[in-house]
């Protein structure tokens, strides 16, 4: 009788495994996969999307980040261009930049409203600076020509009364060899994001001259708060892959409504150690840095646009852009299904 009863739950079980196999099969299959292509992942411009993918907010969206890693955002645009990724994560000029060309191409949900991008001398060159003359002729490290980081220097040489082509830019990109480049003499100043500028600056290696990190400092030095770092796509692929683009916007949204209220130990407790350069309380402070520069909600409000159009106005006077070209570069329709989801 034991062995009849035995043989019994042993068939029930293995009928069961069985009908289980399909279930798992469909949840699999059910994931949809997304490659977004960026630069400098572990630093504080990406993180609301970092945020979203370490505390699970894609993975309960039904997808998974395939991440194409790229040494600068004018990289990244053009792994987008050739089709190797699905979206871009960077500046929201890039936008305006592939609409004036005549690419359909939309940023849908935004990260920053501030550049958090910071132009600072090694302190070496600062010893022997009398007046910002004599800048000229120094090469300012930048992740490469036509990105944010070689926009955002130029647009300072200009405020401060000097031409571009008065300094050389040299292309670093965005890892290690960085802050090397200016440690050995490579550069003489750097044009980058947080928390590899606050780092050096802590370490008494580089003296910021200007930055974008917070609203105030933007408001200064732009004019207003402006749309920055955000996730952009062609036309067609949030058209056609609508759903996905909903879950990386419900992701991004949800991410940001928890930084409103994430404390110091919340911030270390998600965000991979590897990230820290080292040192916690130096990643810390680069964070409460730039901590009023994201986004409240992804929402793309016009005063920001309008500083990104005059910021990108100031450095392209050759192309037909205008008005109705920004009007082209975004959507806030997914934003707006997010904002009702999540109550922000």
């Amino acid at each position: 009788m034991f062995n009849v009863v035995r043989r019994r739950e042993f068939s029930a079980l293995a009928v069961a495994s069985l009908l289980a196999v399909p279930e798992c099969l469909h949840a699999a299959s059910a994931m949809q996969k997304v490659s977004i292509a960026l630069a400098a992942r572990p630093s504080l411009y990406h993180l609301p999307l970092l945020l979203a993918d370490q505390l699970g907010y894609f993975k309960s969206e039904g997808l998974l980040i395939d991440w194409q890693d790229q040494e600068s955002g004018l990289q990244a645009v053009q792994t987008l261009l050739q089709g190797q990724a699905d979206v871009m994560a960077g500046a929201f000029e890039h936008t305006i930049d592939l609409q004036a060309r005549g690419l359909n191409y939309r940023a849908f949900v935004l990260q920053g409203r501030t550049p958090q991008i910071s132009i600072g001398l090694s302190t070496r060159k600062v010893v022997g600076m009398r007046t910002l003359s004599d800048i000229k002729g120094l090469k300012i490290g930048v992740s490469s020509v036509g990105s944010a980081t070689h926009w955002m220097a130029q647009h300072w040489l200009r405020q401060a009364g000097l031409s571009p082509e008065s300094v050389q830019f040299l292309e670093l990109g965005s890892g290690p060899a960085v802050a090397d480049a200016l440690r050995l003499g490579v550069v003489d100043a750097l044009c980058h994001v947080d928390p590899l500028i606050h780092y050096l600056e802590q370490k008494n290696e580089l003296r910021v001259l200007a930055d974008t990190r917070t609203l105030t400092n933007t408001q200064r030095f732009l004019g207003g708060p402006m749309a920055s770092s955000c996730l952009l796509a062609r036309s067609d692929f949030l058209q056609k892959r609508a759903d996905a683009a909903q879950g990386l916007v419900n992701g991004v949204v949800h991410a940001l409504k928890w930084l409103t209220t994430a404390g110091p130990t919340d911030i270390l407790k998600t965000i991979p150690v590897h990230h820290w350069m080292g040192d916690r309380a130096l990643y810390l402070g680069a964070f409460e840095k730039v901590r009023d520069g994201y986004s409240r909600d992804g929402f793309f409000a016009d005063e920001a646009l309008q500083t990104a159009w005059r910021a990108r106005a100031g450095r392209v006077t050759t192309d037909r852009a205008n008005w109705t070209t920004l009007g082209r570069t975004y959507t806030n329709s997914f934003v707006q299904v997010a904002k009702k989801r999540f109550q922000v």
